[in-house]
Formats: C-alpha cells, structure tokens, sequence
C-alpha cells in the first residue's frame, strides 16, 4: 500500500489521532500537509518525525471554521507538493454540557469546527480529489456519532452529521473516479483521555469487547487502507474501529 508521491491533508494533526494518521502516511512515502490551529510546536515536531523517517511535510496554519484560513493551507499545500491527493477531515473540537445546560455559543463553535471545517476543507479541496487519479476524502467521525454520548449533544450531532455528508460526496466524486469514506473510532488512547477519572476509564474499557483502548495506530493503519489505490472499489461506507462496541 505504497503511498509514494500521494499528497496528503490531514486537518488537526499536530496532536493525537491526526497526528497519527500524518506520521503513518509520511512513513509510507506521502508528502503530508500538518494543519494545525494553535499547536505549532507539535505540529512541527511531527514535521521532523516524518522528515526522520524519510518523509516530506509541512505545516498550515489554519482555523477550519475560518474559509480564508483554508484559502491560504490550500495554497501553503499547492506551493509545497502541488495538488492533494487525498485529505483527511479529522480537526474537531468538543463543549460538552449537558444539553439544558449548553449554551448556543458551545453548540455553535461544536459545528462550525466539526462541520463547518469538514465542509470548508472539502469544497477547497475538491477540485484537487476530483482530478487526481483516484482522489481519497476521509472523514474521522467518531462512536459517538452513532451511539451518543451523555454531555455530547453537540458533538454527537456533529459526528453523526458527518455520516451522511460521507456518503452523498462519495455519490459526487465518484463521477470523477475519486472515493469518500468515513471512520469511526472508539474511545482512544490520547492526550484527550488522560483527565478522564480512571473508575470512568475503567468503565469505559469494561464495555468494550476487545477490553482495550484503541492504539493510535489501530485508526492510522485504516485511514492509510483508505488512502491507498488499494481500496479504490470502497467508497460511501463508514469503518468502525472501536473494539466491538457495536456488538
């Protein structure tokens, strides 16, 4: 699943899962586009790593929810490697609350980033997918978005959103020859997890089948898989990496 020469935007990828993904690709041979928002050392860091590994990247600075910002990783992507081949919606925040409580502000910046930001990244990029040969648009959702989660209206409404976008672009690009797939993680072993209590940790293992957490490599070695020529007769699903908790 050679990825050589492939040019590669994962959003959010400074930290945790996105970085993950953009070290993986880098290792197979991508050229990789770091996007990050205000982690700039991170995302710098994970420059060298790939760069170690033999790999090409940069970092683009950018606020999904901000289209201008996206204008501008556009441009930092075509100047570097020239057009994308395949992009990664994975920049996503949260605000959880529990929903009497939330206010319009928490339930808004929860979309405009999740949603807001996968639909300025993908109709920025689009023309790039549409062209290339065998374009990949991968979007991370999340368990959540299927089985919600209390305290997470909003981010369970945007991950779950992200189903259906998936699948109707998928329809598009195809004309084009180009895939659009999804990927749901479960709960993952990041820097995200590390203020959850461990008696709720506990718990949470507890429910999932595989009785682990999910490595960061368990979701990039998917993400790569969708990335490659390899799956190029797979497009509208979503991929379920979370340990069984479906079962």
């Amino acid at each position: 699943m050679s990825m050589d020469g492939r040019t590669c935007v994962i959003t959010g990828s400074a930290k945790g899962i996105g970085r993950g993904i953009a070290e993986y690709l880098g290792e197979e041979g991508a050229n990789v586009v770091i996007n990050y928002r205000s982690s700039e050392g991170e995302a710098y860091e994970a420059v060298d790593a790939i760069e170690s590994a033999g790999g090409s990247a940069v970092t683009a600075q950018a606020d999904v929810s901000d289209r201008a910002a996206v204008e501008n990783m556009v441009e930092v992507c075509h100047e570097a490697f020239g057009p994308a081949d395949v992009l990664v919606n994975n920049a996503g925040i949260t605000a959880d609350k529990q929903f009497t409580e939330m206010s319009p502000e928490e339930w808004n910046r929860v979309m405009d980033v999740n949603l807001g930001g996968m639909f300025n990244c993908t109709q920025l990029f689009y023309d790039d997918l549409w062209n290339a040969q065998e374009g990949r648009l991968i979007n991370i959702s999340s368990v959540v978005g299927k089985q919600g989660n209390y305290g997470q209206a909003n981010y369970a409404a945007a991950k779950s959103g992200m189903f259906g976008f998936t699948r109707t672009i998928a329809l598009e690009l195809a004309k084009g020859g180009s895939t659009a797939n999804c990927v749901a993680p479960g709960f993952t072993a990041t820097d995200m997890l590390e203020s959850v209590p461990d008696k709720v940790l506990d718990r949470i293992i507890a429910g999932i089948p595989l009785e682990r957490l999910a490595e960061v490599e368990d979701i990039a070695s998917v993400v790569r898989f969708l990335a490659s020529e390899d799956s190029s007769y797979v497009t509208g699903e979503v991929i379920d990496v979370n340990g069984g908790m479906d079962l």
